[in-house]
């Protein structure tokens, strides 16, 4: 039996970014560990907004713990 394996980023590639400044499709994810937050991965994520040709940076926090 074999399974299918799955990065962070990969799973964020592709997903609809939703925020009060910005909504569009997330083109790539890294992780990034300039910014912190409590029991979390940060990833900085590149976003085209469906309304704007410009692409803009975002980071995420995945949690990790409880």
């Amino acid at each position: 039996m074999s399974a299918n394996v799955y990065t962070v980023e990969s799973l964020l590639v592709g997903k609809t970014y939703y925020s009060n400044s910005v909504t569009g499709e997330i083109i790539s994810a890294e992780k990034d560990n300039s910014v912190w937050y409590s029991d979390s991965d940060t990833y900085k994520v590149e976003i085209i907004p469906t309304n704007s040709i410009k692409r803009t940076y975002r980071y995420l926090a995945v949690k990790t713990g409880e």
